[in-house]
């Protein structure tokens, strides 16, 4: 469509006015760059292993703390004779091991700190690192160095600058509006806007043992770097109290007991952050610039309850806004976010007039906490700093209660009997005993069912007759939201039909109260998504925030960090853990610099991703397969005559269907084998520069075969989305077809011949049968419907290069009222005479038939 073309096109940007913003102070470098500064530090100037003797007194020790197994067994295999003799390791167990990382490799990010708070008569233990000195390692990585950001820019899809564009975090208002605010100050100050996120988790699942960690990113990386744990671009800021204060009897007390433990805690960890943020401070980047700093809170990940906690507001109410809770579901009004100083005003008297500010608090709608942590960070507004989050205000909110509404609107039978009998797709996770009696599902497992359930509804009526075309538009209208969302770019155009997919499903979830399942929509996360559009406009896209992201930093910083303890005392255990597995990754990518022969910081850490289309196997699945075995294993019945066909049709460009015909009797195919592939896996290249996933897409074609166990597995045969060939991106559905891949196969040297009178050369060709072009779409699911093309009897097949694939397609059987109980997921391709187009089978496959 054209609002994806406009995405993929050429942006045009406007700089900021002052040159001086976001520029290296006017001095010379820091003592070189930060792996100059390494090498100087671990004295490594003619051994790049240091501490380590050689290559394998390294690998051994990075094995031990990266890959191997617990500091016991380690030991064990050190004390074997002549191991450590015959390796020439410079150590002999464990604790020498441990020694030799803690004095000779550097510390390039701080050490944790223990500090004591007091509240009450208890005293509660914070692990935490120095918030300032993380920031300046993170801003002083080199493998960053190419991607920092130091500046605000605006991007636009038109020449015309009509059409604002955003992504990361530089692209939105607020980092544009708060360079703005420091510039009045002083000129030249460069912002870092401060991504934190809390999340508490079970580190064990039968000893009931949480952690509560702090982590801390700088949005001056691109997302690409943040959400990726390998890049190493978020830090483990502290850990915070777990305590329950299950001592406390009184409900409403020992919450805000807790919620003033929380503030307390954080407060110590941002400590260092308060005047630096409004003066700003000197850190030098990895490549060894200078820039002054001012690391400034901007950006709060968590999930809701997280979100009260931080922001001190009473649960079922907004974090961000005034709304009231019995106006939640009513999308008409709009209100201000809170007034951050208002809020300030009422909490500075807590310590002068007690009873006043109870009072206050409650009139306010926040809790009464003690000095929370950031009413004194420069520039912080914590109401704007809430951002979006889609793993747990969409996909384990909106989108769970949706599900649950569904189900009980329609026969559990009759939706799981729908999900057995869906085709497969690399795609589609098959739910085989079906959904209506799934529990305690993952944001992923949510993910997997977005994917099928308008399929599952589209033609199912309701079980008292009435009409369902409200409870569809409002379910696809969610799923429109839910995908958009998601878009890794945005524009004035996109965010435009992200609001218009959420007036959609509250101009038709009447229908929900009309059945009976709802009596209001005050939902908190129902809410949440009217705050979408603005937090994109301020702060990038939402995948910049996903909570995701953090609760996967948990295996690394919390479960593995545990597992490495004794389980007594853990936090101690679990922070020099950590500091020595920071150390040995560093040195590994020191390590990799210097034998790569010290290059430019400025050309580390290339974040290109794949740039082919099509990767195929090495090697075929079955080198030689004959004519015979193609049309009675894979189906592709006219294989000889779609070849000479598609031969004719290249040797002769431009003329008609008659000639080609006749040109067709006359091309003689000298050879009856092929080579064969049973698979072939796409790239979803035509978001380069903002891809969100570097999964690629597979299509299978395999017949039925007998495995190992003696079980007959049956055949697979994919649809795909063919181009037409004129534009391979194109985002206009009239350039594409479905059809249903049978065979992948190559042409034998016999037959190079045929394809050298053509003129061209095709790697790949796949015989194809064709489903009938794309129309119009159902004007209350928005699915187009097809049907398996057929000429005199017969499916109209053809072979067509590999190469015009542009994906997989995911099929929906028209089910009618009752799904045949005869159709299966492995023969409903076969059987089934009517199919709608999945448009979620993926956020790419969206993006194109939206």
């Amino acid at each position: 469509m054209q609002v994806e073309h406009a995405l993929r096109g050429q942006l045009y940007s406007a700089q900021y006015p002052s040159i001086a913003a976001g520029a290296p102070v006017p001095q010379d470098k820091l003592n070189g760059t930060a792996y100059e500064r390494y090498v100087s530090a671990a004295g490594s100037e003619q051994n790049p292993f240091a501490p380590f003797t050689s290559r394998i007194d390294w690998e051994v020790a990075r094995w031990a703390k990266l890959r191997g197994p617990g500091s016991t067994a380690v030991s064990d295999l050190l004390q074997i004779p002549g191991v450590c003799e015959r390796l020439g390791l410079s150590y002999r167990n464990t604790r020498e091991l441990n020694d030799l990382i803690d004095k000779g490799i550097p510390n390039v990010r701080p050490r944790f700190q223990l500090r004591e708070i007091t509240l009450g008569d208890e005293v509660y233990e914070v692990y935490f690192r120095d918030a300032l000195e993380c920031v300046r390692a993170l801003f002083g990585e080199p493998e960053f160095a190419p991607h920092i950001v130091t500046k605000p820019e605006r991007f636009y899809a038109d020449a015309d600058r009509t059409k604002r564009v955003y992504w990361d975090m530089f692209t939105g208002k607020w980092w544009w509006a708060m360079q703005t605010e420091i510039d009045r100050t002083e000129e030249g100050g460069t912002v870092v806007p401060l991504i934190v996120s809390t999340d508490k988790t079970q580190v064990t699942l039968f000893r009931n043992k949480a952690a509560y960690p702090v982590y801390l990113t700088i949005g001056n990386l691109p997302k690409e770097i943040r959400r990726k744990p390998s890049q190493r671009g978020q830090v483990l800021l502290g850990y915070l109290p777990t305590t329950k204060l299950e001592q406390i009897t009184n409900a409403s007390a020992r919450r805000r007991m807790l919620a003033n433990l929380f503030h307390a805690s954080m407060r110590e960890v941002f400590a260092p952050l308060k005047d630096s943020g409004e003066t700003g401070v000197p850190m030098a980047r990895g490549d060894g610039a200078v820039f002054r700093c001012h690391p400034i809170f901007a950006a709060y990940v968590g999930d809701y309850l997280e979100q009260l906690l931080v922001a001190g507001v009473k649960y079922g109410e907004c974090p961000k806004c005034e709304v009231p809770r019995d106006c939640l579901g009513n999308p008409e009004t709009k209100y201000p976010l809170r007034d951050l100083e208002a809020v300030l005003e009422i909490l500075e008297i807590a310590d002068d007039r007690p009873a006043d500010f109870l009072k206050s608090c409650r009139e306010a709608g926040i809790r009464p906490i003690y000095r929370p942590f950031w009413d004194d960070l420069p520039y912080c507004d914590i109401f704007l700093s809430i951002t979006p989050d889609i793993l747990h205000q969409l996909y384990q909110g909106v989108f769970k209660h949706l599900v649950s509404w569904i189900k009980s609107a329609y026969p559990h039978h009759e939706i799981d009997a729908r999900c057995r009998r869906l085709p497969r797709n690399h795609n589609i996770r098959a739910f085989m005993k079906g959904i209506t009696g799934l529990e305690k599902l993952t944001g992923r497992e949510h993910g997997d069912i977005a994917r099928i359930i308008l399929g599952l509804i589209a033609d199912l009526p309701l079980p008292n007759g009435a009409s369902s075309a409200r409870l569809i538009k409002a379910t696809r209208a969610m799923l429109d939201f839910l995908y958009l969302s998601q878009y890794p770019i945005h524009s004035s155009d996109t965010l435009a039909l992200l609001e218009d997919a959420l007036k959609r499903f509250h101009a038709n979830k009447s229908i929900f109260v009309d059945l009976g399942i709802r009596t209001q929509f005050n939902l908190p996360k129902l809410h949440a998504l009217d705050h979408f559009l603005e937090m994109i406009e301020f702060l990038g896209t939402p995948d910049n925030f996903n909570t995701e992201y953090t609760e996967r930093l948990h295996i690394d910083f919390a479960k593995d960090a545990y597992e490495a303890s004794n389980k007594k005392d853990e936090y101690p255990q679990m922070t020099q853990w950590l500091e020595r597995k920071e150390k040995v990754l560093q040195h590994e990518k020191f390590i990799a610099w210097y034998e790569a022969g010290c290059p430019s910081v400025s050309v580390l850490n290339a974040l290109a991703p794949p740039t082919q289309h099509l990767l195929m196997p090495k090697h075929p699945s079955k080198k030689s397969v004959h004519f015979d075995i193609l049309a009675q294993e894979y189906g592709a019945v006219n294989l000889r005559k779609a070849l000479a066909q598609f031969i004719a049709e290249h040797r002769y460009p431009g003329v008609g269907p008659s000639q080609v015909q006749q040109e067709t009797t006359f091309t003689s195919i000298d050879f009856d084998r092929v080579p064969v592939y049973h698979k072939a896996r796409f790239w979803d290249d035509d978001f380069p520069r903002f891809r969100n996933t570097n999964n690629y897409d597979v299509v299978h074609c395999r017949p039925s075969y007998v495995s190992k166990r003696d079980i007959q597995i049956p055949g697979r045969f994919d649809t795909v989305l063919v181009n037409n060939g004129n534009n391979p991106t194109s985002q206009n559905i009239k350039d594409y077809r479905v059809a249903r891949a049978r065979v992948i196969f190559s042409i034998p040297p016999l037959g190079q011949r045929l394809f050298q009178s053509v003129g061209a050369n095709y790697d790949y060709l796949v015989y194809v049968e064709w489903f009938t072009p794309f129309t119009h779409p159902d004007p209350n699911h928005g699915m187009y419907k097809i049907s398996p093309l057929y000429r005199d009897g017969s499916r109209v097949a053809s072979i067509i290069p590999l190469a015009n694939i542009r994906r997989s397609a995911h099929l929906l059987p028209v089910f009618g009222a009752v799904a045949d109980r005869t159709w299966t997921a492995d023969n409903v391709l076969d059987v089934c005479s009517k199919f709608y187009v999945n448009n979620f089978s993926d956020r790419h496959m969206f993006g194109i038939i939206y």
